[in-house]
C-alpha cells in the first residue's frame, strides 16, 4: 500500500515536470496546462480515481505557497497600494460572493440565499499562481503585478471568511450580520498578531543563533506550517498569520540571512513552489470523474447552463468593480498628491481580467460536509462541486489564454524607469566604495598597485554610470535592447571560452565550476 501510494506520487510530480517543460515550450502558462492535461488523464483507462481532500490543501499546500508569495511581494508596494489592494482583496469578495449568492438563488430551484453565499465565498478568490504564471514572460506594469500579488495575499482570508459563515448559516439556520462582522475582525486580527508573534521569534532566532545555511532553509519551510497550524487550532484565520508573518521576516531578510543562506533558500523555495503548484493543479483536472459522477440526480443541460451562467457572472462583477475602483484610487491618489503610478484604463484591464480561479476555491468546495446537524445530506453539495469546477476550468482556460493576446492588441509597456535606477544604485555603490577607500585605505592605495586598481575600477563603474545618466540613453528602447544583448553576448563568449577549458582539463575542475557559477548569476540578473 505505501509502495503504491508512494509510486503514485512520484507519478504526479514527473507528469508535472514533464507538463512544466511542455508548457514552456508552448508557451502556455503551466496552470492551464496542468489543469486541461489532468482531464485528459482522467479519462484513461486504469488511471486510478484520486480524490483531494480538501484539509492536505488547506494544511499542506495552502501555508508554503502563501509563505513564498508573501515573501516574494514588496512591503514598500504593498504598504503604498494597500487603497486598491483591500479593495479587490475585501470589497470584491464580498461583492462577488453577495453577487453569485443573487443569482444563484433566483436561477437554481430552491437554492437558498445561505446557499448562494456559500457558492458566492468558494469561487470569490483568484488564484495567485494562475495570474503570476500567466503575467511572468509578459510585459506589466509594475504596479499592476503588486496589486494582484497584493490581492492575492489577503483574498483568501476573506473568501473563507464569508465560507465559513455562509456554511455555519447553512448548517444552523442563523445568521447575525453584526456578529459576523466582529467575529470577522477578531478572526483577522488575531490571526495578524498570532503570524507577527511567531514571526518575531523565528527573527530572532536567525539573527542571534549561529545558524548555517542548511539549518536557514529549513527554519523557512516549518516557519509557514507553525503560523498556519498555531492560528487555525486556536479557530483564527491561518492565511493571515502565514502572510504577515511572511511579509515580516521578508521585509527583515537582508538582516537575518548571510548570502549563502539566501542562494541556496531561493533554490530550495523555486523547486518546492513549482512542485507544489503544479501537483495541484494537476489535481484539480483529476478531480472531475468525481464531480461528474455526483451530479447525477440533476439534468445535465440544467447544471452546464447554471456553471456557465454563474462563471461570466465572476468574470464581469470582477469588472464592474474594478473599473471604478481604478477611477477612485487614480482620484485619491491625485486629490492627496500621492506620488504614484497612475492607473490608465489598459492596466485596469489587466487587473479586472486577471481573474482565474484555482486552488482554495475547490478545497472549500470539497470541504463542504456531506451531511447536514441533523444527518440528512447536504443540499446542492454536488452541485457546488461541479459549478466551483467548470468557474475553475472556465476562468483558467478563456482568460489565462486571453490575457497575452490582450496584452499585446492593448501594446502594455512594462515599467521604463527600471533601467535608469538599476543605474543609479549601481553609481551610488561605486562611490561609497571609492570614499571608503579613500579614507581607510589611502596609505595601501599608494603603496600597493593592487588597491590601487581596485580603486580605479569602482571610479570607472562610477563613471560609466554617471555618463549613461547624464546622456540620457536610457530613454531608448533600441539602446536598452542592444546594450543587453551585448553584454549576454559577452557572458557567451567567456561561457564557451570556460567550456574549452572544463574539456582541455587545464585547470582545477573545483575553480571552472565557481567561475561557471558567477557567469550564472550575471546571466540571470541580465535577463531579469
Amino acid at each position: 500500500m505505501l509502495q503504491d501510494n508512494l509510486l503514485l506520487i512520484l507519478s504526479l510530480l514527473f507528469a508535472v515536470s514533464m507538463l512544466g517543460l511542455l508548457s514552456e515550450k508552448l508557451k502556455i502558462s503551466y496552470p492551464i496546462l496542468l489543469v486541461i492535461s489532468g482531464l485528459i488523464i482522467s479519462f484513461i483507462p486504469g488511471v486510478p480515481f484520486i480524490v483531494m481532500d480538501p484539509n492536505m490543501v488547506f494544511i499542506v499546500f495552502l501555508p508554503p505557497l502563501l509563505y513564498a508569495a508573501a515573501w516574494n511581494t514588496s512591503w514598500a508596494d504593498f504598504w503604498n497600494l494597500k487603497g486598491p489592494i483591500s479593495r479587490l482583496a475585501l470589497g470584491l469578495v464580498i461583492f462577488t460572493a453577495t453577487g453569485v449568492a443573487l443569482i444563484a438563488h433566483f436561477m437554481i430551484p430552491d437554492f437558498t440565499l445561505a446557499m448562494g453565499f456559500l457558492l458566492g465565498g468558494i469561487i470569490s478568490p483568484p488564484d495567485a499562481v494562475a495570474a503570476s504564471s500567466v503575467l511572468k514572460n509578459l510585459k506589466v506594469p509594475r504596479n499592476v503585478m503588486s496589486i494582484l500579488e497584493g490581492e492575492s495575499l489577503i483574498n483568501d482570508a476573506s473568501s473563507l471568511v464569508v465560507f465559513r459563515f455562509a456554511l455555519l448559516s447553512v448548517l444552523t439556520g442563523q445568521f447575525v450580520f453584526w456578529r459576523a462582522g466582529v467575529d470577522f475582525i477578531l478572526v483577522a486580527g488575531i490571526g495578524i498578531l498570532i503570524g507577527i508573534a511567531i514571526a518575531v521569534i523565528v527573527y530572532a532566532i536567525h539573527r542571534f543563533l549561529p545558524t548555517t545555511p542548511s539549518i536557514d532553509t529549513a527554519l523557512t519551510l516549518i516557519t509557514p506550517y507553525i503560523m498556519y497550524l498555531t492560528a487555525e487550532h486556536f479557530h483564527y484565520s491561518g492565511v493571515l498569520a502565514v502572510v504577515s508573518g511572511g511579509l515580516f521576516l521578508s521585509y527583515r531578510s537582508a538582516e537575518i540571512f548571510a548570502y549563502d543562506s539566501r542562494l541556496q533558500a531561493v533554490t530550495v523555495w523555486t523547486v518546492l513552489t513549482f512542485l507544489l503548484n503544479g501537483t495541484v493543479f494537476i489535481l484539480i483536472g483529476l478531480q472531475l470523474p468525481g464531480i461528474i459522477k455526483g451530479i447525477g440526480n440533476y439534468s445535465f443541460s440544467a447544471v452546464i447552463m447554471y456553471a456557465v451562467v454563474i462563471s461570466l457572472a465572476t468574470i464581469v462583477i470582477r469588472i464592474l468593480w474594478v473599473f471604478p475602483g481604478g477611477l477612485f484610487t487614480n482620484f485619491v491618489n491625485r486629490k492627496l498628491k500621492r506620488k504614484t503610478v497612475k492607473l490608465n484604463w489598459k492596466s485596469v484591464f489587466v487587473i479586472a481580467w486577471s481573474g482565474m480561479r484555482g486552488v482554495v476555491s475547490l478545497a472549500s468546495a470539497l470541504a463542504v460536509p456531506l451531511t447536514l446537524t441533523n444527518g440528512s445530506a447536504f443540499p446542492h453539495r454536488s452541485l457546488i462541486l461541479f459549478i466551483t469546477f467548470i468557474v475553475i476550468l472556465f476562468t483558467l482556460v478563456l482568460q489565462g489564454l486571453t490575457l497575452p493576446f490582450f496584452l499585446r492588441v492593448l501594446k502594455i509597456e512594462e515599467d521604463t524607469n527600471d533601467e535608469q535606477q538599476d543605474l543609479e544604485i549601481r553609481f551610488k555603490l561605486a562611490t561609497a566604495v571609492v570614499a571608503y577607500m579613500e579614507t581607510a585605505c589611502s596609505k595601501e592605495i599608494a603603496e600597493l598597485s593592487v588597491f590601487k586598481r581596485v580603486k580605479e575600477r569602482y571610479e570607472r563603474m562610477a563613471k560609466i554610470a554617471d555618463d549613461s545618466l547624464s546622456a540620457g540613453e536610457l530613454s531608448s528602447p533600441a539602446f536598452l535592447k542592444t546594450y543587453r544583448q551585448m553584454l549576454l553576448e559577452i557572458i557567451a563568449v567567456r561561457r564557451t571560452e570556460l567550456n574549452k577549458m572544463h574539456k582541455n582539463k587545464e585547470y582545477a575542475d573545483h575553480l571552472l565550476r565557481a567561475k561557471e557559477q558567477e557567469l550564472d548569476f550575471e546571466e540571470a540578473r541580465m535577463r531579469k
